[in-house]
């Protein structure tokens, strides 16, 4: 049998599609999720993100990169935005976005900082802030698919009201033994809280999974986050390869 070569197929271009907003959701005082149609939406994985763009009347555009918020089992696409002060994108789409408005967004983007109940073992997340997002989709997937694999969320916040999807963890918590949920608050915390107190540490880290368990592991937040929690967890014993990072920095929001 003979073989001939060919030249490999050029990279698929993302288009540019029409998403449609069907609904909205406030999270907390500064965070919204944006529920879509996507015109042509092919799916995603957990994880993944998209670019949006948006076009003025004067055909002046701003563009930027949300992690997808929904599960792939979703009907509708779900982008959670957190508005960041003096933003050129942001404060458009939490505070003047409204039911029936659309815009240009392209993606899934990404194959690196992926999960899927495909990979069996413990799943284990870690996030500050907004960096929830992208971990939240994995949740979400799990939950729809009913997988049983034990699942540790460790998330960092400034205080109670900047706790994202607050409601759905504690519930998701409740509905599920094999989840295990962690909330830390940085700087006020209210009377009785039972949660960690302050960042997390490498100490609370030494109570997850231990590097035996060959544990998958997601890491999302500012980088400085980031990247004490990796240092921590390679201390640990966890192979840097195994540690997955995901984070974000100052932008013009």
């Amino acid at each position: 049998m003979t073989v001939t070569e060919t030249a490999a197929p050029p990279a698929r271009r993302l288009a540019w599609r029409s998403a449609h907003v069907r609904e909205i959701v406030s999270e907390n005082y500064r965070v919204n999720s944006i529920m879509l149609q996507v015109d042509g939406w092919e799916g995603h994985l957990p994880g993944q993100h998209v670019d949006i763009r948006l076009t003025s009347e004067d055909g002046y555009q701003a563009q930027r990169s949300y992690s997808i918020a929904s599960s792939p089992e979703d009907d509708l696409l779900t982008l959670t935005v957190e508005r960041v002060e003096n933003g050129e994108v942001s404060p458009y789409l939490v505070d003047d976005l409204r039911v029936g408005d659309q815009f240009e967004l392209r993606g899934p983007i990404g194959g690196y900082f992926v999960w899927s109940v495909a990979r069996r073992g413990p799943l284990w997340l870690l996030a500050g802030g907004s960096g929830i997002v992208p971990l939240m989709a994995m949740l979400r997937h799990r939950a729809r698919r009913k997988v049983h694999n034990a699942a540790l969320l460790l998330h960092s916040s400034r205080t109670l009201k900047d706790v994202i999807y607050r409601e759905e963890l504690e519930m998701m918590a409740r509905n599920d033994p094999d989840l295990r949920i962690v909330g830390a608050l940085t700087r006020e915390r209210p009377e009785g809280w039972m949660g960690h107190r302050g960042r997390i540490d490498k100490a609370l880290l030494a109570k997850g999974f231990p590097p035996g368990q060959d544990p998958g592991i997601y890491v999302c937040g500012p980088t400085s986050f980031v990247e004490d929690i990796a240092k921590f967890l390679v201390e640990l014993g966890h192979d840097p390869l195994a540690v997955k990072t995901e984070r974000f920095g100052p932008s013009g929001g």
